[in-house]
């Protein structure tokens, strides 16, 4: 089975480059199976008219925590300089979400910070009855890492469900969201909840609240985060 892989990357930050053919050696130096293509991150000038096309309107916070009456959640504000750096974050990996549901196969998507420390078993990916599965180690990419981290590798499984770390109306998902695998149901599902929630930050929108038992996270961890400095928030 074919699995696309995709490093979202801003095409003329420097930074951004560089961290993203790091990634890429480190996937070729643990044997990675696939070939992983920069995709051209969504700039902030272009999300206007991209929100716009797709139909899609920002619904969360800046600056104060906002009750979302809707799903019962609370929608926490990120820090971020530039409202539409965060959208345009979003975007990227919501354009890929559609490539991703418009295809038959699954599909590896990982910010520019994604550092591969072992090699993927694919076909335990693919047979998961998980539909989007996090690669990172918690450790450095998620608030309350050590505990993330313990009630991960307290399962057995190859690949074990999303932890409970917080309160039930606190988003969790995907440690970090910067190293993903996704099943084209995944895709479609996330695309179906900007629709109904509006445009959330990626991470926030793909939560086990919203998204009960399509959640995983694989138990030997093959990816870490680098530690770079965001071209989110800054």
């Amino acid at each position: 089975m074919l699995n696309d892989a995709y490093v979202i990357t801003m095409k003329d930050n420097e930074l951004s480059n560089l961290c993203a053919d790091k990634l890429i050696e480190s996937a070729k130096a643990v044997k990675f199976a696939h070939e992983i293509t920069k995709f051209e991150a969504v700039l902030p000038e272009r999300v206007v008219p991209l929100m716009q096309l797709h139909d899609l309107k920002w619904n969360y916070p800046m600056s104060e925590p906002v009750l979302d009456l809707q799903s019962g959640l609370w929608k926490h504000p990120y820090k971020t300089a530039v409202t539409e750096k965060r959208i345009a974050c979003f975007l990227s990996h919501y354009l890929l979400w559609q490539k991703c549901a418009k295809s038959e196969d699954g599909m590896f998507i990982f910010e520019h910070d994604a550092l591969f420390t072992r090699n993927v078993d694919v076909a335990v990916l693919n047979q998961s009855r998980f539909d989007i599965i996090g690669l990172n180690d918690p450790r450095g990419a998620t608030r309350r890492a050590q505990q993330y981290h313990t009630a991960v590798q307290n399962r057995e499984e190859a690949v074990v469900p999303v932890p409970k770390i917080d309160n039930d109306n606190i988003p969790q998902g995907l440690p970090g969201n910067s190293a993903y695998f996704i099943k084209p149901d995944g895709a479609r599902k996330l695309i179906s909840l900007a629709t109904t929630f509006g445009a959330w930050p990626n991470d926030a929108l793909m939560c086990k609240q919203l998204m009960p038992r399509v959640l995983g996270v694989m138990r030997n961890y093959a990816t870490k985060v680098q530690g770079v400095d965001s071209t989110t928030t800054l």
